[in-house]
């Protein structure tokens, strides 16, 4: 199944309290259940200003009903095409 990192646009993301991302995660985690299993969160980065969200979903489309249901932004949704890590350059 294709694994998509989503931009969300968040000013002052870096700055919100434990209790706002928790929120955050419930109400994601909430939709996610709704929506069944074809949709999973993977995991989650917050910046300053931005949070970078991987999820694993049958398409973009997917992703942005999320968003939507959740009143989530998704400013950029990407389909990553290959993974590299390290070990990447062991050949």
């Amino acid at each position: 199944m294709p694994k998509y990192v989503i931009e969300r646009n968040i000013p002052g993301a870096g700055d919100l309290s434990d209790e706002d991302i928790q929120g955050i995660s419930q109400k994601s985690c909430g939709v996610l259940k709704e929506m069944g299993p074809q949709i999973q969160w993977v995991e989650s980065y917050v910046t300053d200003d931005r949070i970078y969200c991987v999820y694993v979903a049958p398409d973009e489309q997917s992703v942005r009903e999320h968003a939507e249901k959740g009143g989530f932004p998704a400013d950029r949704i990407s389909e990553v095409k290959r993974r590299i890590d390290p070990t990447t350059a062991e050949g």
